[in-house]
């Protein structure tokens, strides 16, 4: 009999290419709760047409979790630091601090299910690389340096706490963003170009899909309970990833680098917050890259995309996000 995995987040990035390999996968070892605040959407339908049981559920509500993951052998979780939040929601509580408490849902809700591989998204936490460091401003009143990552990081403890069989996940830039919200822009001469605050050093990428299809492949191994396990598809710098670009859409496509200062000043929301990112993805790319070793993901995930390939895959999108 198929073993039943509630995937959190199902209708999402991560989440949505768990859900899809699951259904995909030929051995049908699995089977998947599709866990979505709106079963109504049309990608919570289109789960449910492919074979995915779709239930209603919110890490705000621990009672709706708590029912999505009675009787599952298994579980992925992720939170969404980037979620749309109302005004109140904003001023209630911070993103990280969300972060903290969904984890702690989750964690205490599948204990008590009895959940028996839990697979948590999560990222490094910055602050021991950061510390005592001036030149990197803290956000969250002092509490963080790069929120989103240090939140995620926090909460690897409370797996723990609670008793939790879990891998723990080390997730990366999405190469999808080349083709949303940071695609190739044009500057005033009409060229195509790429931002990243990493001067000649590297930053490791990954197509969506290669999370799930590598989280399908962790709740295959119990073996992998308790491990910290980083991936990647590729680790290339800004240079070499403009080089595929212009490659891949027929066009030059030009690598601005700023300093971390002039990123931090740009107005969009979390521009500190980004440059902070970037400056950890950049003074510590040696430890940050070594921790996702091709090689060792690939043998996990063997249909692990490079970055040529996820262009090759997606030329049509990257053209429409250029237009």
């Amino acid at each position: 009999m198929s073993k039943l995995i509630a995937v959190v987040g199902a209708t999402g990035a991560q989440g949505g290419g768990l859900a899809r390999a699951i259904l995909a996968d030929p051995s049908g070892e699995f089977t998947v709760r599709a866990l979505t605040r709106n079963p109504d959407s049309a990608a919570a339908k289109d789960l449910a047409a492919a074979g995915a049981e779709v239930v209603a559920a919110d890490l705000d509500d621990e009672a709706s979790i708590r029912a999505a993951f009675d009787g599952a052998y298994g579980a992925f979780v992720v939170t969404n630091y980037w979620a749309p939040l109302t005004a109140d929601e904003e001023a209630a509580r911070t993103r990280a601090e969300m972060e903290l408490e969904q984890a702690e849902i989750a964690a205490r809700a599948a204990r008590d299910a009895g959940v028996q591989h839990l697979v948590w998204s999560t990222l490094e936490d910055t602050r021991p690389f950061f510390a005592g460091r001036d030149d990197v401003p803290s956000l969250d009143d002092g509490r963080y340096k790069v929120p989103h990552f240090d939140a995620k990081g926090e909460a690897d403890e409370l797996f723990t706490k609670y008793g939790v069989p879990t891998t723990f996940l080390r997730t990366t830039f999405y190469f999808d963003a080349f083709a949303t919200a940071m695609a190739p822009t044009r500057t005033a001469d009409g060229t195509l170009t790429i931002t990243l605050p990493m001067g000649d050093q590297r930053l490791s990428g990954i197509a969506v899909d290669d999370i799930g299809r590598s989280a399908l492949a962790i709740l295959k191994r119990p073996d992998l309970i308790g491990a910290t396990i980083g991936i990647a598809g590729d680790h290339l710098t800004g240079h070499q990833y403009a080089e595929a670009l212009t490659e891949a859409l027929g066009e030059k496509v030009a690598y601005h680098s700023p300093t971390l200062e002039e990123y931090r000043e740009y107005p969009f929301p979390m521009a500190v917050e980004m440059a902070n990112m970037f400056q950890f993805y950049a003074e510590n790319h040696d430890e940050f890259t070594g921790n996702r070793d091709l090689t060792k993901v690939r043998e996990l995930n063997p249909g692990l995309e490079s970055f040529e390939k996820w262009l090759d895959l997606h030329k049509h999108d990257l053209q429409a996000a250029t237009k």
